[in-house]
């Protein structure tokens, strides 16, 4: 997943709310959000080349996304799936911090990372580029997408923007979020962030919404989490061609159980 905006506790009636673009490549298998076989409590997609997945949520009440940190760097091909501490912790019991404390010792053998986590209680951030960081999210909008949490690309203050002014709307239109989510419109090269990738793979990068044969957003995704309990997720799907290749929708009430102590 490459581009996310939350709203944390902005709006009396909502927890969180996520509004995303999973950007990957189209060769890549992946298995539609649903209740995953061998976790029916959790909801997502799913990677099936390495098992993880970019968002999922527990019914239990537990959420994790990730996305990767943009850099010129050859991959290691031992380094262990990114994917891997999103399953990893919507399947489990720790808090957030918890989860956090023990990805500590081994979070650089992973590839760039950014990790948010949603444990019912706590917002958490995690990012291994350069150094390890964890920290507390405070209540608000946030943004990220291939750099830290809130650093200003122009796609990701685009949708900060978009995501603002949906909290001040205060109605249940997603229709703004999902349009800033689908903007084709490439960043003005003056705006562009220098990642190592070149100037033409900059500009091909730079939309919320990226089309090409090979790369592209596979996905759009909304998760809106109650105050209540009650959670929704949404998921559309997209071809190479940017075209919409099919949609999964669930609703739910959390079932809550007891925290670790």
């Amino acid at each position: 997943m490459c581009l996310i905006a939350l709203a944390f506790r902005a709006r009396p009636e909502f927890e969180l709310v996520i509004a995303t673009n999973r950007d990957e490549y189209h060769a890549r298998p992946t298995a539609p959000a649903g209740a995953w076989e061998d976790a029916p409590e959790v909801f997502g997609g799913r990677d099936l080349s390495q098992g993880g997945s970019w968002l999922a949520l527990s019914r239990r009440g537990r959420l994790a996304c990730v996305t990767n940190v943009r850099r010129m760097a050859v991959p290691d091909p031992g380094a262990p799936s990114r994917g891997a501490l999103v399953s990893g912790f919507v399947r489990g019991n720790q808090t957030a911090w918890a989860f956090s404390d023990e990805v500590m010792d081994r979070a650089m053998a992973f590839a760039g990372f950014n990790l948010l986590l949603w444990d019912g209680v706590e917002l958490r951030y995690l990012n291994n580029h350069p150094r390890f960081v964890s920290r507390e999210v405070p209540p608000g909008v946030h943004v990220v997408s291939n750099a830290d949490l809130d650093t200003p690309w122009p796609k990701t203050e685009k949708l900060r923007r978009a995501m603002t002014a949906w909290v001040a709307a205060g109605n249940e239109d997603e229709a703004p979020l999902l349009a800033a989510l689908a903007d084709l419109t490439p960043a003005a090269d003056a705006g562009l962030p220098d990642t190592g990738v070149g100037l033409e793979l900059e500009r091909m990068l730079s939309p919320a919404f990226i089309v090409s044969p090979t790369y592209g957003t596979r996905c759009t995704t909304i998760v809106a989490l109650r105050r209540d309990g009650s959670a929704r997720f949404t998921e559309w799907r997209f071809d190479p061609s940017g075209q919409p290749s099919g949609r999964s929708d669930a609703q739910w009430r959390f079932e809550r159980e007891a925290r670790p102590s």
